[in-house]
């Protein structure tokens, strides 16, 4: 009898351990294309060959636009390079350049925002091919209470904001904001 209430105890010991230690479900981020989109507080650079004057840096404004010569606002935010070079070289050509060549280059990708349970948090330049775990080290590393085995990102797609649970091993995105959750035991 004694045996079978020690065998009892031990498996409701493992059962709430299990729950215990058990990881939210994790979610895949939704596949992006592969070129990078441009967004709010990008530094570009941008040169008009034979054009001096007219290149030089510019950053995509709050209202998703730059200010360029000549042409006034230039809608970047949610365009690639490729497609912001087309734009402007739309946008010269016949009126203001003969056969314009534009080339657009990302100088500093707009920040990520580490959260929650790290020692220091806030707003981090990104790099690029940076994990979730890698970010964590960036914010001084996870507190003692911090979940680790899991984060939550926060990144636009498609134009809304959506927020997932992902591990930590998660490639980011410029303009993600990954909060790290505290744990229960």
């Amino acid at each position: 009898m004694k045996t079978m209430k020690t065998l009892l105890l031990c498996l409701i010991c493992l059962n709430v351990a299990g729950c215990v230690t058990s990881s939210p479900s994790v979610k895949t981020l939704p596949e992006e294309k592969a070129d990078y989109t441009l967004g709010i507080g990008d530094n570009l650079r941008i040169v008009v060959f034979g054009q001096p004057d007219m290149s030089g840096e510019y950053k995509v404004e709050p209202n998703g636009m730059i200010s360029f010569p000549l042409i006034q606002s230039v809608p970047a935010s949610g365009f690639t390079s490729k497609e912001l070079e087309a734009a402007i070289t739309d946008r010269l050509d016949p009126d203001y350049l003969v056969d314009p060549r534009v080339s657009v280059e990302v100088l500093a990708f707009r920040d990520i925002y580490v959260l929650g349970e790290v020692n220091q948090p806030g707003k981090f330049e990104y790099i690029p091919h940076m994990t979730a775990q890698q970010a964590v080290a960036v914010a001084g590393g996870y507190t003692y209470r911090a979940e680790e085995s899991s984060a939550e990102i926060t990144r636009h797609v498609k134009g809304a904001l959506s927020t997932f649970t992902v591990d930590d091993k998660t490639m980011l995105k410029p303009g993600d904001t990954v909060v790290i959750k505290r744990r229960w035991f």
